[in-house]
C-alpha cells in the first residue's frame, strides 16, 4: 500500500466516524454530555492522569498533587496550596474548543439537555452553554471564609499576595472547588442523576471512568445509548453503541456541521 493509499483510507475512516456521530446526534432528543478533563485538553489545559498530566509530570513540589489539593492541606499550608493551585489549576487565558462550542449549539438546538462536568475551568459557560452541572465546582467562584461573600476569579488573579484575601473584610478566600476530603454538592448530584436517567443519548467524553462518580453515572445511563469519546479504553467500552478515539472537539464540530447540512 502506498502512502497515498494509506492517507486515503485514513480519510475515509475518519469520514465514516463523522457520519456515525452525526447520525447519533440527529436521532436523539435528550442528549446529556458527561465530561472529564479530556474535554479541555484541546484548549491547552492539561488533564490529570495521562502522560504529561498534572498528576504525572515531574514536579518541584514536595508533596503529591492529591495531597496539595486536599482540604487538610488547604487548612495546613495555605501558601503552598495557592502556589500549586495558581501554577497548575488556573488557566485564565484558555478558550473554548470545538467540543465546548458544539455542545452549546446542541443545547441551543434543543437536543442537548445538560452538561455534567468534572472540570472546574468554566469553558462550557464561556462557549454559551447554560445548563452546566459542575460536580467539582469552579475556579470562577471564590468564597470568603470570614464574611462568606463570593467573588469571581479576577480577585484571585489580581491579588498582590499568593494567598488571596477578601476585598471587604480581609478574610482568606477559598475557591469553590471540591478538594480531596470534601463531599460533592448533593443538589448538583441529584440533578445530574435526573438528567442521566432521562437521557436517550449519553455522551461520555474525556474521561477514563476510572474514578467515582464518573463510573456510577455511566452505569445509571445504561437505558440510553452510550457514546464514548476518549483517547484510551474505558471500563464501559463493551456497553457503548459507538466509541471514538479521535480528538473530541474537532470530531464533534465536524459531525454537527454534517448533521446541519443533511
Amino acid at each position: 500500500m502506498t502512502q497515498q493509499d494509506h492517507s486515503s483510507n485514513q480519510a475515509k475512516s475518519y469520514e465514516t466516524q463523522v457520519h456515525k456521530l452525526a447520525e447519533l446526534l440527529s436521532g436523539s432528543r435528550r442528549i446529556v454530555f458527561f465530561g472529564g478533563a479530556g474535554t479541555s485538553t484541546e484548549s491547552g489545559i492539561p488533564d490529570f492522569r495521562s502522560t504529561g498530566g498534572v498528576f504525572e509530570e515531574k514536579s518541584d513540589f514536595p508533596h503529591p498533587p492529591e495531597v496539595m489539593v486536599s482540604r487538610p492541606f488547604f487548612e495546613r499550608d495555605l501558601q503552598m496550596f495557592y502556589t500549586f493551585y495558581r501554577q497548575k489549576l488556573l488557566h485564565p487565558h484558555a478558550k473554548p474548543n470545538g467540543a465546548h462550542r458544539t455542545l452549546a449549539r446542541l443545547e441551543q438546538a434543543g437536543k442537548l439537555k445538560a452538561i455534567i462536568t468534572q472540570n472546574i475551568d468554566g469553558l462550557h459557560q464561556a462557549a454559551g452553554s447554560s445548563e452546566v452541572l459542575e460536580l467539582h465546582g469552579s475556579v470562577h467562584r471564590n468564597d470568603c471564609l470570614s464574611c462568606h461573600k463570593r467573588f469571581d476569579l479576577s480577585v484571585v488573579l489580581d491579588s498582590t499576595s499568593v494567598i488571596p484575601t477578601c476585598p471587604d473584610c480581609g478574610g482568606v478566600l477559598k475557591p469553590d472547588v471540591v478538594l480531596y476530603g470534601e463531599t460533592l454538592n448533593d443538589a448538583v448530584v441529584e440533578r445530574a442523576i435526573h438528567y442521566v436517567q432521562q437521557a436517550d443519548l449519553l455522551i461520555i467524553g474525556g474521561t477514563s471512568l476510572s474514578v467515582q462518580p464518573a463510573a456510577s453515572f455511566a452505569q445509571m445511563g445504561r437505558r440510553a445509548g452510550i457514546v464514548l469519546m476518549n483517547r484510551t479504553p474505558t471500563s464501559m467500552d463493551h456497553e457503548a453503541v459507538a466509541i471514538f478515539r479521535d480528538p473530541m472537539g474537532q470530531l464533534l464540530e465536524n459531525a454537527y456541521t454534517y448533521m446541519s447540512k443533511s
